[in-house]
């Protein structure tokens, strides 16, 4: 519901736009991306499933489920690839219950507070983890 759900927290960009603007983003970087969306928990446990082998780096935005689910940071633990945790909004500069998240204990970094531009942080330092 981006550009719709409080757009004066989250911004007037929509996913498309970014998932568009990642997508060439990564092209620039020499890189292909799955850009995925979920709003349904199960589901986003199994793309980390499916994520296991044929990638080599998660970047994820796991929305308020970030702050509940164990079961994302469990299917995350079975990945042996980076990982890097984005949330548009700066969370810590929000509710008490949006400062911890399950998902930055598997991840090697976390990108917040930096609108849709966070994704791009994201390809950006996924790609320095990865020549590392």
């Amino acid at each position: 519901m981006l550009g719709v759900r409080e757009p004066d927290v989250y911004g007037f960009k929509n996913l498309s736009a970014i998932a568009l603007e990642c997508e060439e983003y990564a092209s620039e970087l020499g890189c292909t991306i799955d850009f995925r969306q979920t709003n349904i928990e199960g589901e986003m446990v199994t793309i980390i499933q499916e994520a296991h082998g044929p990638c080599a780096g998660v970047i994820i935005n796991g929305g308020a489920y970030a702050h509940t689910s164990v079961a994302l940071a469990d299917a995350l633990r079975i990945l042996e690839v980076p990982i890097i945790e984005v949330h548009i909004t700066n969370t810590y500069k929000r509710e008490p219950y949006r400062r911890h998240s399950y998902i930055a204990e598997t991840a090697a970094g976390v990108i917040c507070g930096f609108g849709g531009h966070g994704y791009l942080l994201a390809l950006d330092a996924m790609r320095a983890l990865l020549e590392e």
